[in-house]
């Protein structure tokens, strides 16, 4: 089943964001330094998955034409107003913990960290590919424990990032399952590899932003992924692969 990893790693954000959001109100200090810890995590792992790419220049073209693509359609104005409509639509039913994170930060926050990390690809293709789950099941681990401590910080705003989770790799996975039929192993390896790339740089603007070092409009460079792929299946039909 290409989607049974997806299905897992929904509810173990599901299940670890409702745990987190039930934890007694954080002291300011400890929220702060468990905010700053996960920041520097993640900008690691950015460097770390921005060193994959073969052609730097697929990167940085990948980035701009993405990223004009984001602003001209407005993705982090879209992407807050969201969180915004449902913010209001919890808060009418249930209050978030004192102190807590607005609901649109925790969505917008776990929402990009979750979607664009290379095991979120890696993992949907094997699983469409091969119906192996194992990288998944690990990130699924991964993110239950993030969303602990992330909700606990930021509030229940990160149960929904669930939704855009499912939706992303399950599209992958779906996808995977019927494209392994028309291209070859070393060219699935070199889109992967450009577009771990690309989505690293994006997570390390994800770490700016939750170290408050400088505001990044990540989510309007969403496309960039997109894009990487079509420059990389571009490159490979004019090499004649």
């Amino acid at each position: 089943m290409a989607l049974w990893g997806t299905i897992v790693n929904t509810v173990a954000i599901l299940v670890g964001g409702l745990l987190g959001s039930l934890l007694p109100h954080v002291p300011d200090g400890v929220r702060r330094t468990i905010i700053q810890g996960l920041g520097l995590a993640i900008l690691v792992l950015g460097i770390t998955m921005a060193l994959e790419t073969t052609n730097i220049l697929t990167v940085i073209t990948s980035l701009v034409i993405g990223g004009l693509l984001g602003e001209w359609m407005r993705l982090e104005e879209r992407l807050l107003r969201l969180g915004a409509w449902l913010e209001r639509t919890v808060q009418r039913y249930a209050k978030t913990g004192q102190g807590k994170g607005s609901i649109a930060e925790g969505f917008v926050t776990t929402t990009l960290v979750y979607c664009i990390g290379a095991m979120a690809i890696l993992g949907a293709l094997d699983g469409g590919l091969r119906d192996d789950h194992t990288i998944l099941y690990t990130k699924s681990m991964l993110d239950g424990v993030s969303a602990v401590i992330f909700a606990s910080t930021l509030g229940i705003g990160v149960i929904f990032s669930s939704i855009p989770v499912f939706l992303y790799q399950g599209s992958i996975a779906l996808a995977a399952s019927f494209i392994y039929m028309f291209v070859t192993e070393a060219q699935m390896l070199w889109v992967i590899a450009e577009v771990t790339a690309v989505g690293g740089v994006l997570i390390v603007g994800i770490g700016l932003n939750i170290l408050e070092i400088k505001k990044i409009n990540v989510a309007n460079l969403l496309p960039s992924l997109l894009i990487a792929v079509v420059i990389v299946s571009v490159m490979q039909h004019w090499n004649g692969w």
